[in-house]
């Protein structure tokens, strides 16, 4: 089955697909991106990572050039054109083509529009019976974290550090307080009540994030949305990371130190499998 890609109105095989040397993407991290999850040939909660794609090109003063429905047809189509079930969607908006300057160009600039369909491989199925190992980082990044640009460095750096010490996620940790993963949002548990750093601009809102402290309410599990210092990651009963391709993930150990009584707690597990029902 093919790799598909949308670029500016056009499918085609993703080995295809080109943009130009001079987009602003390319030249300066200039653009947003959402990363959507497929599950049996459905998107999961679309509409939420539509919202967030406008508030971020909003934030970036970058023009959407499609409306809602024609996002929510395109998207359907290039998962259709692809055949696969599961598969995971990158949607990603720059500010265009334009000759490069710090400074946009004064006149009108056509965004450019990539859509990308692969097939989507999980985790494997040990690091959610026997937990993930994560490490803390320091928190380098901008300000404005809240808004999902496709400027990833200090990311990639964090995800380099984690893999270089044998851990599978990097937690940013800045001034003693913990914020989020490089991909993932992070949350605790405490005496079975769930808690978790509060959005604002230094963490991405993330849409697994809130299905899942819903599905945690929905359950009877008290949540909690405040700051979290690093070293309540160590005295925490339950450490878990949430997010679109991972899910909801145990995490065993936080810099070589083991978390609790062992991964997956009672609550992780709870969410786990809320999460499999509601995905269907």
């Amino acid at each position: 089955m093919p790799e598909i890609a949308f670029v500016n109105d056009v499918f085609l095989p993703l080995s295809e697909a080109r943009v130009s040397v001079e987009d602003r993407g390319f030249q300066f991290g200039d653009g947003v991106y959402e990363l959507v999850r497929v599950y049996a040939g459905a998107p999961f909660h679309l509409p939420e990572h539509l919202e967030r794609l406008d508030q971020s090109a909003r934030a970036l003063g970058i023009p959407l050039p499609y409306p809602r429905d024609r996002w929510t047809a395109v998207i359907a189509e290039a998962v259709a054109r692809s055949g696969f079930a599961d598969a995971k969607v990158y949607i990603q908006v720059t500010r265009g083509v334009a000759p490069r300057d710090h400074v946009p160009a004064a006149g009108p600039v056509t965004p450019t529009v990539v859509v990308t369909v692969r097939a989507m491989t999980p985790l494997a199925p040990a690091l959610y019976t026997g937990g993930a190992a994560v490490v803390t980082v320091a928190d380098v990044r901008w300000a404005r974290c809240n808004i999902k640009t496709i400027g990833l460095l200090a990311n990639v750096l964090a995800k380099q550090q984690a893999r270089d010490q044998g851990a599978q996620e990097a937690l940013f940790v800045r001034d003693g307080a913990v914020l989020e993963g490089a991909t993932s949002n992070v949350m605790l548990v405490e005496k079975r009540c769930l808690v978790t750093p509060p959005e604002g601009p230094l963490l991405l809102p993330g849409v697994t994030r809130r299905v899942v402290l819903g599905l945690a309410q929905a359950a009877g599990v008290a949540v909690k949305e405040r700051p979290v210092r690093e070293d309540e990651l160590y005295a925490a009963d339950e450490v878990l990371l949430t997010g679109t391709t991972i899910e909801v993930l145990p995490v065993a150990r936080v810099n070589g130190r083991p978390v609790g009584a062992g991964a997956p707690g009672p609550v992780t597990t709870l969410l786990m499998a809320r999460f499999r029902e509601a995905r269907g």
